[in-house]
């Protein structure tokens, strides 16, 4: 049974899992990397979400105030053995619900045209893809999604 746990950047199994990311991206983005890395720090997010499994982290996600209405989708991870099992998937709800709790109204996010299986969980989960926003404008790796939240 997954169980997801509401936390912030401080937790060290949220720590474990974005620098386990942050490994991944560094393959896939290649040259590119340094150029993502300076707009994912961690160091000040306040609403993550870690997924546990029999009390191991095997995911995570986080929001942050991306503008008075708007949060942005940060830091999505699932441990390589336990990908497609749909733990992005509910990852990605609970932290859709906690930015309503919060009273914004969409949520936004970047991913990159090196990972497919993101792309295509932000689609599959009612994501839209928009125009390339703020330091993401002009990138031609980056994809940028919104989803309205009922």
């Amino acid at each position: 049974m997954i169980n997801c746990t509401r936390t912030n950047s401080e937790n060290k199994d949220f720590q474990k899992l974005v620098a386990e990311l942050d490994a991944d991206l560094k393959v896939r983005d290649g040259e590119d990397h340094s150029f993502y890395a300076q707009f994912n720090k961690i160091d000040a997010i306040k609403y993550a979400i870690v997924a546990y499994e029999n009390g191991i982290a095997i995911g995570c996600g986080a929001i942050k105030a991306y503008a008075t209405d708007t949060m942005e989708v940060k830091r999505m991870f699932v441990s390589p053995t336990k990908r497609g099992l749909g733990i992005a998937s509910t990852i990605l709800n609970q932290l859709e619900i906690w930015a309503k709790e919060l009273h914004h109204k969409k949520c936004v996010l970047e991913t990159g045209n090196k990972q497919p299986e993101a792309i295509a969980l932000y689609l599959k989960s009612g994501y839209q893809i928009i125009p390339n926003y703020g330091q993401y404008e002009g990138v031609e790796n980056s994809v940028c999604f919104e989803k309205v939240l009922a």
